[in-house]
């Protein structure tokens, strides 16, 4: 037995597929740096969020929609390259945790600095 669930493993697998696949075949000059950070699937693994970060705030839009209209094709390139039964829809969202794990940062450097100035 696994130590950990189904779609936690097919979600690894799939976060290095799709990085690959908008790396490599998304040919789409507007599309900015886009960096996959983590794919969650649902427990029927029919559903996967897709979880991106865009270098330049201003893309961030944009290339959501980009990747959100290609979503067809990275499903059929997925279908392609992995032998899963359930190929799933795939819903490109941003990942929010970079930012905010920059402003925690933020506000524990501010904390450390206000004892010093007191």
């Amino acid at each position: 037995m696994h130590p950990y669930k189904r779609s936690e493993r097919l979600g690894v697998l799939l976060k290095e597929e799709v990085a690959q696949i908008i790396l490599h075949k998304i040919k789409d000059p507007r599309l900015g740096f886009v960096t996959v950070t983590d794919v969650k699937l649902s427990d029927d693994l029919r559903q996967a969020r897709v979880f991106i970060s865009v270098l330049k705030a201003e893309e961030r839009e944009l290339s959501i929609q980009i990747l959100n209209e290609a979503k067809g094709f990275i499903r059929s390139e997925i279908a392609k390259r992995l032998r899963i039964k359930i190929i799933p829809t795939f819903e490109f969202v941003f990942d929010e945790s970079i930012e905010r794990g920059f402003r925690i940062d933020q506000l524990l450097k501010e904390i450390k600095k206000a004892p010093e100035e007191v």
